[in-house]
């Protein structure tokens, strides 16, 4: 199946990929390229399927995640409304959450009957919640379980498996512990890797202090990839800078942007030239004009308005109007009628939303 292009508008109704009879990975489009070379991180709360679908306004080829997904939930719950996604979304990979190996060997299998191009591991949520549920981070201190957990999912699908982890736990917190992880993760069949450069406390901080109490070491990175050169590297924690991120890549074979990917989106706009070779990228009008699309989808499904608004609330972030952006659709989001008509009102008082300047590379 084709990924559609830029120009075509997105399907209104984002429920269209689902197991397909005799296929399991019918809905997978071709991953031409190397996407994992940029990608949006999984975040809780916030890459839902608008979201997601936002992103692909700005970027074609970026890798985008799932929030993360209990495999209990994935395995027991509603799938299609876990799991539903447009087309357009590809190539998009499903975090799971969990460790018994079965529960998650289960999930994955349903995640690839669902078309996703790849199935990923959470072992670097440190929360509370996650950390009562005995997943995230805290599986960092039993690679042996990580490992056994990553080669039931292996068994049962066809598509990559991935593990996204720290640098660190605790006092667990040094090259030879982190190397210890990734070559018994790697043994049982892991080549791809998705590390965030910042050690978790699993007591003391809270999620939010987690993400930017702990220092960034970015060096410990690129020796891990040293000492695995084939195994896939990919870089996660506090990027902030599109084109700069890109020195990165002399050594590792991706970056993954998290926070600033979201609070700036237009950032993203850039991704496809910087990191994909492509000479076009999105003009500011025809993002607004899919917006307008998808919004209208949305009211004829009857998908309240604010559930792709709460995301596209910082694509100006800091330029001429910006402002007056968020306080329209933030004050008419909610309104049982609102459309298209609120996002073209708050697009005509914003002057960057009229403005095909080239992106800010950050």
């Amino acid at each position: 199946m084709v990924q559609p292009g830029m120009s075509d508008p997105p399907s209104a109704n984002p429920i269209v990929c689902a197991p397909q009879s005799g296929s399991p990975t019918a809905c997978v489009p071709s991953l031409a390229g190397r996407p994992e070379r940029f990608s949006v991180a999984p975040m809780m709360d916030w890459t839902d399927r608008w979201c997601r679908r936002f992103h692909r306004l700005l970027t074609r080829h970026a890798l985008l995640y799932t929030e993360m997904l209990h495999a209990n939930a994935v395995v027991r719950g509603d799938r299609a409304h876990l799991l539903g996604y447009a087309e357009v979304e590809h190539p998009l990979a499903l975090q799971l959450g969990g460790s018994e190996p079965d529960t998650l060997a289960e999930a994955a299998r349903i995640g690839e009957d669902f078309g996703y191009d790849e199935i990923n591991l959470n072992v670097g949520c440190p929360s509370d919640r996650v950390q009562s549920g005995d997943f995230g981070a805290s599986l960092m201190a039993t690679p042996d379980r990580v490992a056994r957990a990553v080669e039931a999912m292996q068994a049962a699908v066809d598509i990559p498996v991935t593990v996204k982890h720290r640098i660190g736990i605790d006092e667990q917190d040094s090259d030879a512990d982190l190397h210890a992880f990734v070559r018994t993760v790697s043994d049982a069949g892991c080549r791809h890797f998705i590390v965030h450069a910042r050690k978790a406390w699993l007591q003391g901080l809270s999620p939010k202090d987690n993400r930017d109490v702990p220092p960034l070491d970015y060096a410990r990175v690129h020796r891990l990839k040293a000492e695995f050169p084939g195994c896939v590297i990919v870089l996660n924690g506090g990027l902030d800078d599109v084109e700069a991120a890109r020195e990165h890549l002399t050594t590792l074979d991706g970056v993954m942007f998290g926070r600033h990917a979201y609070h700036h989106p237009w950032s993203l706009a850039e991704v496809d030239r910087l990191y994909f070779g492509e000479a076009r990228r999105p003009e500011r009008a025809e993002v607004v004009r899919k917006l307008q699309d998808m919004a209208e989808g949305m009211r004829r499904d009857g998908v309240p308005l604010a559930r792709l608004t709460r995301h596209i609330l910082g694509l100006f972030h800091g330029e001429p109007g910006a402002r007056q952006w968020r306080r329209i659709l933030t004050e008419g989001a909610h309104r049982p009628d609102a459309g298209p008509e609120l996002i073209e009102r708050a697009a005509a008082a914003c002057p960057a939303a009229q403005v095909d300047a080239v992106a800010p590379a950050g």
